[in-house]
């Protein structure tokens, strides 16, 4: 399936190794459930078509928007995100071989980080699993993948897929209903997800909620819990998580009925706060400056970028008993070679921008990996790139070589593609940061 991420000025349509997905690709756009909010607060030109759906790039400006979540709010319309709703007898254990994260270990009113796996090992989707109750979950998984997954669950309730390469009599051992919870048949129960991130997030909340059990939950709340509670007579869950990397963030799962009152409602106790709507340039300059995976980029992809590669393996218990791919994990973790780490690079006015396959070097001149995602943030650049597990470690030196962008650079001698373990004189010198950071 085609996965757009904005890149330095440009929306790029990334092509992932799921051929099968192409189907459908040629569908027009849908709107999300804020796509009038969007267009009153943005030029229609800002407008672009994302995983199946017209989102906004930017409302303001995405230094604008960047600085707002690292330094106050900012709220992102994330209602094109697919919601699953996995409930009944049996749940939890369908839950637990779908993913590879335990489910056995997570508390109600809970959430995880995980990982979907076709019976290879190929990572379907990263995801994240909620835990409402004994036996009801819902899944939060990533908007172009969102028909993928959906078609997945289906096909192993209809036992229609080999689930165990080394057992092909294994069935998944329940069949629990699944909803999508932004489709219309879910009524009252529908849900989609608006972010609200960054350090006075907590206190846009603080303004809005009144109940005062209901105002203690929330300033007590863990990241990667959730809470259930009604904003402005708007019911409401609140989970502290986001895809920002600021310590203090939430996502607000509210009806698609109520979700432009929801908008409308943050925004206007945000502002004072200094609150800013964010769009896709922000939202992927903030992941990358954390070093959080984009689905085709550092997970999956052209690369077939593993968990463990991508800096997740303890997302991944190969202790369980069985999940779909295990077999495949235990063998990665034993034997992979690449990994995902990230890069400080100058990023200064006059200095060309880093783009995705632009080749990685180490201290020696040596091609080692290949860029994956870069963003300029301030005067910097932060690059999550590819390269050989062993070559780079927190603080070494980074080289970085420009490939190509056009027809007269390949004539001049510049290379189009690079080859691992060409000598080629850096045109950028960085170095390796931690993996993660949090803001």
């Amino acid at each position: 399936m085609f996965v757009s991420v904005f890149q330095e000025g440009q929306l790029v349509l990334q092509n992932d190794a799921n051929k099968s997905q192409l189907r459908g690709a040629e569908k027009a756009p849908e709107q999300t459930a804020l796509y009038a909010q969007n267009v009153g607060l943005t030029d229609k030109s800002h407008i672009v078509s994302f995983a199946g759906y017209l989102m906004p790039l930017w409302y303001s400006s995405i230094a604008g928007e960047h600085t707002a979540v690292r330094k106050a709010a900012g709220i992102f319309d994330c209602t094109h995100m697919g919601v699953l709703e996995i409930s009944g007898v049996g749940a939890a254990e369908f839950i637990d071989q779908l993913t590879t994260n335990s489910i056995t270990s997570l508390k109600a009113k809970h959430a995880q980080y995980s990982f979907i796996l076709d019976a290879s090992g190929g990572v379907l989707d990263d995801v994240i699993v909620y835990r409402k109750d004994r036996d009801k979950f819902f899944i939060v998984v990533n908007a172009a993948n969102n028909a993928k997954i959906k078609n997945w669950i289906n096909a192993l309730l209809e036992n229609e897929v080999c689930i165990d390469p080394e057992n092909a009599g294994r069935k998944v051992s329940n069949r629990p209903e699944v909803r999508d919870l932004r489709g219309g048949d879910c009524k009252d129960n529908c849900r989609v997800d608006i972010a609200l991130q960054g350090p006075k997030s907590l206190d846009v909340l603080s303004v809005l909620i009144e109940d005062e059990e209901a105002h203690s939950q929330i300033i007590n709340l863990r990241p990667f819990q959730f809470m259930e509670t009604d904003i402005k007579g708007i019911g409401c869950l609140v989970s502290h998580t986001g895809y920002t990397g600021a310590k203090s963030g939430f996502e607000l799962f509210v009806h698609p009925e109520k979700a432009s009152q929801m908008w409308e409602t943050i925004l206007q106790a945000g502002k004072p706060l200094g609150l800013l709507p964010c769009g896709l340039g922000s939202r992927d300059s903030l992941r990358i400056e954390a070093g959080l995976p984009l689905y085709g980029h550092e997970l999956a992809g052209k690369f077939d970028i593993s968990p463990f590669e991508a800096g997740y393996g303890w997302a991944v218990k190969l202790e369980k008993e069985f999940f779909i791919g295990k077999t495949a994990m235990e063998r990665i973790s034993r034997e992979y070679d690449m990994k995902v780490a990230r890069i400080e690079l100058p990023g200064t006015k006059g200095i060309r921008p880093v783009r995705q396959n632009d080749g990685v070097l180490d201290k020696h001149g040596r091609s080692i990996g290949w860029v994956l995602s870069c963003a300029r943030i301030g005067e910097k650049q932060i690059a999550l790139v590819y390269v050989d597990r062993e070559s780079l470690e927190e603080n070494n030196v980074a080289g970085l070589y420009y490939s190509a962008r056009s027809r007269s650079q390949i004539q001049q001698g510049r290379k189009q593609s690079i080859d691992k373990g060409e000598l080629l004189e850096p045109d950028l010198t960085g170095k390796v940061v931690d993996r993660f950071a949090k803001f």
